[in-house]
């Protein structure tokens, strides 16, 4: 079931790397409005990026103008597969790593392909707020 696109004239795909915080913004915003196939998704600022959130869980961030959606031991190896990279940051001058993957170029421009990825990565994330300890999770 295709949804029609809001944020960019029809054709029109941005790219999945961007710079400027404009271009950034533009980015967040269309991403935000094709992520609303699944619910009322919202995007926060975080740690000079975003965390995109439906019903107050975390399933999805943007770094430097990329898409990235969270995965579990089960759904990883499709990112994987694709040859997708995980999110990594660098925190005492050590990579880390965190179980969002990139998400497939598809999904930028078919909501039906964001529609089934994203899902996917929000059921990870209801997952895995539901085996986290109570004092483990945000308020």
């Amino acid at each position: 079931m295709s949804r029609p696109l809001t944020s960019h004239p029809p054709g029109e795909v941005p790219n999945n790397r961007m710079s400027s915080s404009r271009a950034e913004q533009a980015y967040v915003t269309y991403v935000v409005d094709l992520l609303q196939v699944i619910g009322p998704v919202r995007a926060k600022r975080m740690f000079g990026g975003y965390g995109l959130f439906l019903n107050g869980l975390m399933f999805a961030l943007i770094k430097d103008g990329a898409l990235y959606l969270k995965a579990d031991t089960e759904t990883q190896g499709h990112f994987l597969q694709r040859g997708l990279d995980a999110f990594t940051y660098i925190r005492q001058n050590k990579p880390c790593q965190l179980c969002y993957y990139q998400a497939p170029e598809e999904t930028l421009d078919d909501p039906d392909e964001m529609f089934s990825w994203a899902t996917k990565a929000y059921a990870c994330a209801v997952e895995a707020a539901s085996t986290c300890p109570k004092s483990a999770k945000p308020p």
